[in-house]
């Protein structure tokens, strides 16, 4: 099983990214799908995910677990802390389902693969409707997937088109990184 470990930095600056090139402010949901498919992008491409997130499979498509947390603490429908104290200076919710930044990314947190992802992502996901979306999301990965369960990164990589060779060799080089960066910390 492949187990990754959220990045707090790449991801709030990710969030601000997108944010930023969307015009300031955007729906969680859209927000949501965009880091879908450019973490799914990046784990294919490069071997490893941006945010470092587990997505679940929930009714509206694949949802980042940990960001969602942040989401809601923003907008005072949660208990946790933590990553979300260190957002709060950064975003803030302009309603139950809008986020907006409240200042630049620090590009220093994004590399130029990050970049690539994110602008292909924003590309494909920002001028759809919530319904096209939520249908363009609900793609492989999402189908063999129960509902409220993790989606595998495994068949984000079945669903990007990578072979079961490469999604092997991945899956141990990605289990090895994460596991070295376990043990550093």
């Amino acid at each position: 099983m492949m187990k990754a470990i959220f990045d707090k930095g790449t991801t709030i600056n990710a969030i601000l990214y997108i944010l930023q090139k969307l015009g300031g402010r955007y729906d969680i949901h859209g927000v949501s799908k965009i880091l879908f498919f450019a973490d799914m992008a990046h784990l294919a491409e490069w071997g490893k995910l941006i945010t470092g997130d587990v997505y679940i499979a929930m009714k509206n498509g694949p949802v980042p677990s940990k960001i969602y947390d942040l989401f809601k603490y923003l907008r005072g429908d949660s208990y946790f802390g933590g990553v979300n104290d260190v957002a709060e200076n950064c975003m803030r919710m302009v309603n139950r389902y809008t986020v907006e930044s409240l200042k630049a990314p620090d590009m220093d947190y994004l590399s130029e693969s990050n970049i690539e992802c994110l602008d292909r992502s924003i590309a494909k996901c920002s001028a759809l409707s919530f319904g096209e979306l939520t249908a363009l999301s609900h793609g492989r990965a999402y189908s063999n997937t129960s509902r409220d369960r993790e989606i595998s990164y495994k068949d984000m990589l079945r669903e990007a088109g990578c072979t079961e060779g490469y999604i092997d060799y991945v899956a141990d080089t990605f289990n090895t990184h994460y596991t070295l960066c376990n043990n550093v910390r």
